[in-house]
């Protein structure tokens, strides 16, 4: 009988193929009204993706190489990092909700969001999981919410628990006009130079919708029609064939050298975030 692979994250990166979900899942993270408020009201400029989009991904994509892939020192750096950044976000006497950048529950749905998205990813563009490799990935991705400050104890104990979780946070998915107007910015690569735009704006536009769970779709007031869903489940095929063609090792060096830049960075005391 031969013996069941041991679960290793490296067999589930979907490679470059995996950033056309990128800015769905920040549209599935500001669902929540705190944290889309969280975001649109910050005063910290250098996160601002309308000013800075190149270091805001590279500190997201960081984030998660971390989160995923880091060492426990290489986590605990990064935590500290993010905890520095996150004090001055908090709700103000103005603000349309109470929010503070440190309350766990808001972290478990930014990391569940997180979970989601790379689960999905996955799915797209390397096929189908086991019962037991959907269920090691579910429990590694624990990481994305402890790296932050969600204790171990408040990720739902298996993908049962996830999916009661998840039910009850897509009722509370809600955006605001402020919210809203600053994600359909992101839709439409407002913060990009002009000279991008054309051709990139769409493809960013349909990859973006495509992969917004419909529940996102609806509170955000996209459309998508039956039409648009066969066009992009051709279009997954195709990046998908390709994705399974590259080498595991292929798929992988992108984060080999963000966790190198990362460390790099720790080593000359320069900013991480």
């Amino acid at each position: 009988m031969t013996q069941a692979r041991p679960f290793d994250i490296r067999d589930h990166i979907a490679g470059p193929a995996g950033l056309l979900g990128s800015a769905a899942n920040v549209i599935m993270q500001l669902g929540w009204r705190e944290v889309g408020y969280g975001v649109v009201e910050s005063k910290v400029d250098s996160g601002n993706v309308m000013l800075h989009p190149w270091k805001r991904l590279r500190t997201t994509i960081s984030y998660l190489v971390v989160a995923l892939f880091g060492t426990e020192a290489d986590r605990a750096t990064y935590r500290e990092a993010v905890n520095r950044s996150h004090v001055p976000v908090r709700s103000g006497p103005d603000s349309p909700v109470k929010y503070n950048a440190f309350d766990p529950a808001l972290q478990l749905w930014v990391a569940a969001c997180l979970y989601i998205g790379f689960r999905d990813m996955r799915l797209a563009f390397l096929g189908p999981m086991t019962e037991a490799d959907a269920e090691a990935l579910y429990v590694y991705c624990s990481r994305l919410g402890t790296s932050l400050q969600v204790p171990l104890v408040m990720w739902p104990a298996d993908r049962e628990a996830f999916e009661v979780y998840w039910a009850e946070g897509l009722r509370r998915v809600r955006y605001d006009e402020p919210v809203r107007q600053h994600l359909l910015a992101i839709v439409d690569l407002q913060m990009v130079p002009r000279w991008m735009r054309p051709g990139n704006r769409a493809m960013n536009r349909f990859a973006t919708v495509g992969f917004l769970p419909p529940e996102f779709r609806e509170a955000l007031g996209l459309t998508w029609t039956a039409a648009d869903q066969k066009r992009f489940d051709r279009f997954v095929t195709v990046v998908r064939f390709g994705s399974r063609l590259l080498p595991r090792w292929v798929r992988m060096l992108p984060i080999q050298l963000q966790l190198a830049e990362v460390r790099l960075r720790i080593r000359r005391g320069r900013s991480l975030t």
